[in-house]
């Protein structure tokens, strides 16, 4: 897979930077996407309204048990918002594909912003139920269908071929920075005020990222000319990933992780409520402290700057034994403690097959494939979150959590398995503890690892 960097060396060429200069260089690039004036006005927009987003997420989840009690009806909540992706995640590809990207996003940014108002005004009214949140939710979906791949695709249009691994990470990482804000404010607004003006902040909060797209200097774009209209492109998409192993086994991997790893507001909700007996505050300060490890893992990301399916494969793993591991926690504080872990290879499995996807494809078959991507990851979660909340429900937040990381564990030692064959790759047990190698002659790269 591409290191996602465009360097190649020639053959018997010698490298004249040593591997500690090297180093030293990849130190002080972590952040050299920003350099971008129309990557930065982005990013400025995106921290603004990703804050937003976390706190209606928290406030969101906190007000459907307010009104029902029930870990299964927050998982209806997240399946309702998930379930557009899961339908017509492909159809928003074709679009992302074909219409120019600056625009469209606006639009979609803007409809997000007044969904929040919305929801807003019906909670600070006193008459909001549980269905206008599940419509809610719903409708946010359908936006994101749309919004999704034209955001993730726009990256490159912003930053150009060579910055793409390091945009996308630092994009993972402003997301969970405002995830350490987010879900903070909205549990001290939740305890002080109600979840209605955490709604109202999200929705005023996407005035950041339609003034940062008005900004944009379009001249500056590395735009992709996009595609005419044309039959079978939905079919075209899909039998081009099916073809390609560097991209089709790290979407399979994601989209089990994301089906059954990442049910964090059902589990969390869960444990908050039912084993620690805690309130809104601690919900926010657990997500917090998720959130910290994500932002680890970004950043190692952004720094790291390649895209490998090893490491995507090694993340997976320990990902899911972490999960498992929290699940049966004894005390909060350990529990608490192994959230920071747990967000940080969460983190670099989804960076990490993001950057390697997008890297590894056609720049014109950019929009299909990450919209493929994130259908899998997130579309996922329309089947997964009913399941995993049921589970939850009638045997436990600890068996719930357990079976979502059981799961992502079996899922990622398979798919480990695949990729060592489609690599020729073989394990070996040394120093560097359990790790793939080349299997081939001494010497012989790997592309796949």
């Amino acid at each position: 897979m591409s290191t996602g960097n465009g360097a190649s060396s020639a053959p018997g060429h010698t490298p004249t930077t040593t591997p500690r200069a090297a180093g030293r260089n990849t130190k002080s690039s972590m952040f050299r996407s920003l350099k971008i004036r129309n990557y930065r006005l982005f990013a400025t927009g995106q921290v603004v309204s990703n804050t937003g987003t976390w706190m209606q997420r928290i406030a969101q989840d906190w007000l459907v048990l307010s009104l029902t009690g029930s870990a299964s009806a927050v998982g209806i909540t997240i399946a309702l918002q998930f379930l557009p992706m899961l339908v017509f995640g492909l159809y928003g590809g074709v679009l992302a594909d074909r219409l120019p990207k600056r625009p469209l996003i606006l639009a979609t940014q803007s409809l997000m912003g007044l969904t929040g108002v919305a929801l807003a005004a019906l909670t600070l009214a006193g008459h909001v139920q549980v269905w206008h949140v599940y419509v809610a939710a719903l409708l946010i979906g359908l936006i994101t269908v749309v919004d999704n791949p034209a955001r993730q695709t726009f990256v490159s249009e912003m930053v150009g071929p060579d910055q793409i691994a390091n945009a996308i990470s630092l994009n993972s990482a402003n997301f969970q920075s405002a995830r350490l804000v987010g879900p903070a404010v909205a549990g001290l607004l939740i305890t002080a005020v109600g979840s209605g003006w955490a709604f109202l902040l999200n929705g005023l909060s996407f005035a950041a990222p339609v003034a940062a797209l008005l900004l944009m200097r379009p001249a500056e774009l590395h735009r992709t000319a996009p595609q005419p209209r044309a039959k079978g492109q939905l079919r075209e998409g899909v039998r081009y990933v099916a073809g390609r192993p560097e991209l089709l086994w790290p979407i399979v991997l994601v989209g089990f992780v994301g089906t059954f790893g990442f049910n964090f507001p059902i589990w969390l909700t869960a444990f908050v409520s039912d084993v620690f007996h805690k309130d809104a505050g601690t919900y926010g300060l657990l997500n917090t402290l998720l959130a910290a490890g994500s932002l680890a893992g970004a950043l190692l990301a952004a720094r790291r700057g390649t895209s490998r399916l090893r490491v995507l494969v090694a993340a997976a793993v320990l990902f899911a034994v972490l999960e498992v591991a929290a699940a049966f926690a004894p005390s909060f504080w350990l529990f608490a403690a192994l959230l920071v872990p747990l967000g940080m290879f969460g983190l670099t499995v989804n960076v990490t097959a993001n950057a390697g996807v997008q890297t590894a494809c056609d720049p014109e078959m950019r929009g299909r494939v990450m919209a493929l991507f994130m259908m899998v990851f997130t579309g996922g979660t329309p089947i997964g979150a009913p399941l995993v909340g049921w589970v939850t429900d009638t045997y436990g937040a600890r068996t719930g959590m357990a079976a979502g990381g059981l799961v992502s564990l079996a899922a990622a030692a398979a798919i480990g398995v695949v990729l060592s064959r489609v690599g020729n790759l073989r394990l070996s047990v040394g120093r560097r503890g359990v790790v793939f190698v080349p299997a081939g002659p001494r010497g012989h790269l790997v592309k796949a690892a």
